[in-house]
């Protein structure tokens, strides 16, 4: 799906790492919940109490659950599935486009 229709855009954006991972909420009428973004180069932690989907619309990244030893490599058109309650790291190679789909 390239674009939503029907939804409700929230102005105030959402600024991390001093601007180089930026995002916008978008809320939909069956209360579901997504953002979408734009990551600079860099590396990344994130902490999330929902399950995520994060789909990557461009760039490239490698990934890994805080913890773990191998990365996963992630690029335009693919997705990965972050669990709740979880801590996950990002290592972004080039700037990368993305929605985060929060799953209930």
């Amino acid at each position: 799906m390239s674009e939503f229709a029907n939804v409700t855009v929230v102005k105030k954006a959402n600024i991390y790492f001093d601007g180089k991972v930026v995002s916008r909420t978008v809320l939909f009428a069956d209360g579901t919940k997504k953002t979408l973004g734009i990551m600079q180069p860099g590396d990344y932690e994130f902490s999330t109490g929902a399950a995520e989907i994060m789909e990557i619309l461009s760039g490239d990244l490698e990934w890994q659950m805080k913890g773990e030893t191998g990365w996963k490599k992630v690029a335009g058109g693919e997705v990965f599935n972050v669990p709740a309650n979880s801590t996950f790291v990002m290592r972004v190679a080039q700037v990368t486009d993305y929605c985060c789909s929060f799953v209930a």
